[in-house]
This record gives structure tokens, sequence and C-alpha cells, in this order.
């Protein structure tokens, strides 16, 4: 007996307890997506999924089926290991079933299979996209095994906390969304006057001016269109370069540029860049603040570059008005759509209406903005911290519950050894019964060909 288990468990290999049956794959051309009479569903990976595809095939009684009770693993590929439980019908062989004794907990089971002791080492078994394991790996699985008393009560204990985790994390999940409202709400207070109206009072300002964006453009120019050259190695700035609108590194693609090439496309702080074409309507049109303090970058032709008036307008207020509400939306409604992607040209970007304050107010929205921003920037990384670490709990309640250590042990829970005693003794009976099948299916089929015999030899002989 292992030491680190309560003394009335066992560890035992999972051939020792459980059995395991392989689906069957009917060929293709038998398939319909429709229930008929005759005909059974087949059950593979993707139906257990969010968006199960049903496919029916001829019930010739000789596939292999389970229950909705029956639990299933994913035998290869991407989703080896996965359990998956709750369909009826024939598994194809992408599924194996798991036969269980019926003096075991099959909830009890259902998390065994789901925690690390062994999905760790049935991951390990993945050897090809269309390879994973047989049963000769399963036979090396050492698996915890602790009096079917105390199996009920693991089991009542973990949906109890599942069913915590479960409301916790959906709570948890509306945080992003929350933020993204905040951060939106933010945007609209701020280029319609509302987050600085109390702080205008008392103030000489100017008027808000209604303008279009051309008449704050000092340079406008799409990007560089080619992909090789001769000149000075450059890094060409691709959407690539770029995540959420902050420049990212580590991908740059370099082309060589000549000197003239180098003063049309190298870029400056404070320079905008507009996405000008993409295959996704969300991020056509989108404008990104340029900023870099390292070496000098030049831009690719899916770019078009702004550079404003900054006596005039702040570029980062800009992308404010540009990049939410009113603003995004007539972006979007500028684009055109040519075999697939989605393109905005420099008139329609210089048509962007803006409302326009004082250098002065611009100057406040902007550290107003930025300083609540920073606030939703701090909430989301405690939620990513909090999401981190609840996401890492499953695994060590499901160690706990599998050392042992998550219920009481109790003296009259009984001895996982007598447990063990009356699964083997099921699996003998099962055994004994399978081959007295095959025995009396000898027979018959003996019995058949010797009277198929008898009666050819009686037709011979009348002849």
């Amino acid at each position: 007996m292992d030491k680190k288990l309560p003394k009335n468990w066992e560890r035992v290999g999972f051939t020792e307890i459980f059995g395991i049956n392989g689906g069957t794959q009917p060929p293709k051309s038998q398939f319909i997506h429709e229930p008929k009479e005759g005909y059974i569903r087949l059950l593979q990976i993707r139906d257990f999924g969010k968006k199960p595809v049903p496919t029916y095939i001829p019930n010739t009684g000789k596939l292999r089926t389970c229950e909705k009770d029956d639990i299933l693993i994913a035998r290869y590929g991407a989703s080896i290991g996965r359990i998956v439980t709750g369909e009826e019908g024939a598994y194809n062989v992408a599924l194996a079933k798991v036969n269980i004794p019926e003096v075991m907990n099959k909830n009890f089971v259902k998390w065994l299979l789901k925690s690390h002791i062994f999905q760790n080492k049935i991951v390990s078994f993945q050897r090809t996209a269309q390879s994973g394991f047989n049963k000769d790996d399963l036979s090396g699985i050492k698996v915890p095994l602790p009096p079917l008393a105390e199996q009920q009560r693991i089991v009542a204990k973990l949906d109890e906390l599942f069913g915590h985790l479960d409301t916790l994390k959906t709570r948890l999940n509306n945080i992003p969304q929350i933020l993204k409202n905040f951060r939106q709400a933010v945007l609209t207070q701020a280029v319609t006057g509302k987050l600085t109206e109390e702080w205008r009072v008392g103030k000489e300002l100017e008027e808000w001016e209604e303008t279009n964006l051309e008449h704050l453009v000092l340079f406008a120019g799409n990007g560089l269109s080619k992909r090789s050259g001769e000149g000075e190695d450059l890094t060409v700035l691709r959407l690539a370069d770029f995540k959420n609108g902050i420049r990212v590194f580590g991908n740059e693609r370099k082309i060589q540029l000549t000197e003239k090439e180098q003063i049309k496309y190298t870029l400056n702080n404070n320079d905008l860049l507009i996405i000008r074409v993409n295959g996704s309507v969300d991020l056509a049109g989108l404008f990104i603040l340029y900023n870099n303090e390292g070496n000098k970058e030049a831009f690719c032709d899916h770019f078009i570059r702004l550079t404003v008036d900054s006596e005039r307008i702040i570029p980062l207020y800009l992308t404010y008005i540009s990049n939410n509400g009113d603003g995004r939306l007539y972006l979007k409604n500028s684009l055109s759509t040519s075999a697939g992607q989605n393109t905005i040209n420099q008139k329609s970007v210089k048509g962007l209406s803006i409302n326009l304050p004082s250098v002065e107010e611009q100057t406040e929205i902007v550290k107003r903005v930025e300083h609540l921003f920073a606030k939703a920037d701090a909430i989301e990384a405690q939620y990513q911290i909090l999401k981190t670490k609840i996401d890492s709990l499953p695994q060590a309640i499901l160690a706990k519950a599998f050392k042992g250590d998550l219920v009481e042990q109790l003296d009259t829970d009984g001895s996982a050894e007598v447990l063990l005693e009356e699964i083997q003794k099921l699996k003998e009976a099962s055994l004994r019964g399978a081959k007295q099948s095959v025995k009396n299916m000898s027979k018959n089929n003996t019995k058949e060909v010797l009277g198929r015999v008898a009666e050819g030899t009686t037709k011979y002989s009348k002849r």
C-alpha cells in the first residue's frame, strides 16, 4: 500500500479495474444528417462541443454504443484525453468508452479521469495527430482507489465546490466586458465635453469648433508598396507589428530603401497610422498613434500616414474621436469592399467630423482619460492574476480529493482492498460469461453445420 494514500485506500493499475472499448468508423457514404428509422446517432468529438453536427448511420447491431451516463475519452489529436459524457448513440474511433464496475461511483471516475493523475499520463501518449493511446498504454497508469462510501462523499464535495467555482467564474468573466463598457463611456464623455464639464466652469475658453479632419492635416500619404529593392535596410511596419494599437517587437520585416524613399516613408513620433486595407471590418480604418524611441522605421502600403497640426489638435485626442462612437461609425461606413478586403481612402479619412475644443481643454481631457484608463488597467491586471489563480483551482481541488485530503476518513467506510476483490470477481464472472457465450455460439454453429451435412447426405442418397 502506498504510504501517501489513506490506510484504507489502494493504488492500482487502470486496467485492473477499468475496461476500455474503442469505437467504430463506418464509411462516410453511409452518413446522413437527419434522424431516420433504422439509423443511430454517430457520436464524434465535435458533438460534445458548443456546435455539434449530428450525424446518423445505419444501426447494424454491431456498432459500439454508449448511454448518456457513460464516460468517453478522446483518443488522439488535439483533443486527446478530453473526457466527455451526456450523449447516447454509437461512437466513432476517435473515442473510447470506459467500462466502469457497477460497484464504483461513475461520477467519481469522471472526476478522476479529469485530474492530472490521469491527464498528464494520457497526454504524454500523443504521438502524432492521428495516433493516441491504446490499452497497453493505459495498463501503466496507476490510479487511487478509495472505498465506495468515500467515493460518494468525495463526489458530493466536488459537486459542491465546483458549483461555487462555476458561479465565481461566471461573475469573473463579466469583468472584461464591464471594463470595456467603462472605457467606452469615458471616451464618449471625453469627446462630448462631459468629462471636463465641471473643469470648464470659471475658465475663459474658446467654444468647441465643428470642423473636418482635412483642415487639421499637414501631411497624408500611403505607405511603401515594394517588397524588395536597393539601399539601406530599414524596418517597414505591417499590421503584425502592432497589437491593440501598441507597437510590438520581434517579428519585423526589413526592406532596402533608397535615400529618397527613406525621406518619404520614415515615421516620426506622433504620426498617425490608419489601417488602409484589411479583411476585418473591425480593423480597417482604425487609427494608431505611432511613438518609438528606437531606430527609424517606415510603413507599408497597408497604412495611411497622417501628420496633424499639433497646435490645433493633440494626436492622442484624435484617436479618441476616430476609434469610437460616431467617428468610428463614419469610418466603417466609408469602407469599400472588394475580394474580401475592406479599404478606406485618404479622402474619406479627411472627411471625418471633429468636435474640436481648445488645446488646453484637449490636454485636460487626455490627462483625465489616461488617468481613468490607468485605473481600469490596474483592475484588469488584478483580474488576470485572479483568473490565473482560479483557473488553477480545479486541479488543486482534484489533487486534494485523490490524495484523501478533501473529506474526512471514516472507519465505517470499509476497505478499498475488499472493493478491489469485488471488482476482480465481477471481471472474472464477466469473462466466464463471455467465454460461455462464445462456447454456446460455437455449439450452435456446429449443430447447424452437422444438420446441413446430414441434410445434404440424405439428398445425395435419394438420388
